[in-house]
């Protein structure tokens, strides 16, 4: 399904280092000359050498590293993002900072597109288009996230990087001044990079890939956890990249056991849905079936067996007993609340409580599980 090859780490196998694991004298950050990001930076990267660091071990939080140093979590990030550019961390959004194992080759976490990659390679753009040679000066930092449509600290942060590499040499103590020299102009841009390319996008393109390869119209496709051990992503990825294709009309998704089936190839323009599956209705409107059944089971429940101010079951209770997931008897919950039947509260005497008393006697299922178009035709 894909020609790279990349790694999915899981926070529960990976060993959490914390800061009376740092045992090194801390960095002196008074009277420097390079910026206290760089100054950590360098202090960590000097202590993961010495201590040989075992590679896939989780660093401390960013919040205890701001602690220990005195400093904000934004200049701790900051140090983070300078060692994974050269090459000792890989960070993982709901992971954290992984020690990377720089010997071995390939086998990358698969990550989104920062904003920070986008600005590294417009500031190349920038310098290329403004025709600027060896030895000149640039534009303050301020002056240049204009000109490439990034925030301030974003293209400070990609200044810096460009600094690692020996493409631009800065003459200041602090980045956002004035005196940025071009050092080079041997270095390559990244056609792949753009401003709308997300891990979601990426995914849907190889999913696109995958379906045209190995899938005709009306075949279904593999469940999302399969698709997301073979794409190295979160199964929340792969639902987001699937819910793009289903917005395309190249999949159709259906509640139960029907699961999500092509309906129309990547490569075709043309939608033809085949009766079979258009007599249903989309997987987001069978959904307020489910969701109704709950509301009225609990307002029957309510009606028969509490009293305002009674505190109901928990939302786990009540998915056991009604044999539905937590999900749905949550929206149930909120859309009992909205109607003002119940009231939320939190705390160690907090739950759900009941401040009305609903009328039992209105018409259920106001949603059919079959497309409304189809149903007409029976009803005629």
């Amino acid at each position: 399904m894909k020609e790279e090859k990349y790694i999915q780490p899981k926070k529960s196998e990976l060993r959490q280092l914390g800061i009376n694991d740092i045992s090194q004298e801390l960095p002196n950050l008074k009277d420097i000359k390079e910026s206290k990001a760089i100054v950590i930076g360098k202090w960590i990267m000097s202590w993961i050498d010495k201590n040989n660091i075992s590679p896939n071990t989780l660093m401390p939080s960013k919040p205890e590293l701001a602690y220990l140093l005195g400093v904000s979590i934004g200049t701790i990030q900051n140090a983070l993002r300078y060692i994974e550019d050269m090459g000792y961390v890989e960070s993982k959004q709901c992971i954290g900072t992984i020690i990377k194992d720089r010997n071995a080759k390939g086998n990358n976490i698969r990550k989104l597109t920062s904003k920070r990659e986008i600005a590294i390679n417009a500031i190349k753009k920038y310098i290329i288009e403004k025709d600027f040679k060896i030895n000149d000066s640039l534009p303050s930092s301020r002056s240049i996230a204009e000109e490439i449509g990034c925030s301030n600290n974003t293209t400070r942060l990609a200044l810096e990087f460009l600094s690692t590499q020996n493409i631009l040499e800065h003459k200041f103590k602090n980045s956002n001044e004035i005196g940025w020299i071009v050092k080079t102009l041997e270095f390559k841009l990244d056609e792949n990079i753009d401003k709308n390319l997300s891990l979601v996008k990426k995914v849907e393109d190889d999913l696109k890939k995958y379906i045209t390869e190995n899938l005709q119209i009306g075949s279904k496709m593999p469940p999302h956890e399969t698709l997301s051990k073979d794409l190295s992503v979160s199964i929340k990825t792969i639902h987001d990249a699937l819910k793009l294709l289903i917005d395309e009309g190249i999949l159709l998704a259906r509640r139960g056991r029907y699961g999500t089936t092509v309906v129309k190839m990547p490569n075709n323009k043309n939608i033809q849905i085949q009766k079979e599956t258009s007599i249903f209705a989309p997987a987001p409107d069978t959904a307020f079936y489910y969701y109704e059944i709950t509301q009225n089971h609990i307002k029957k429940m309510i009606a028969e067996n509490h009293e305002i101010g009674a505190k109901l079951p928990s939302i786990l209770d009540l998915s056991k007993q009604l044999d539905l997931s937590p999900n749905t008897v949550r929206k149930a919950f909120h859309n009992l609340a909205k109607e003002g039947y119940l009231a939320f509260s939190r705390g160690r005497y907090g739950g759900t409580f009941v401040i009305d008393i609903p009328e039992t006697e209105e018409q259920a299922f106001k949603w059919l599980a079959v497309n409304p178009k189809y149903a007409e035709v029976y009803k005629n």
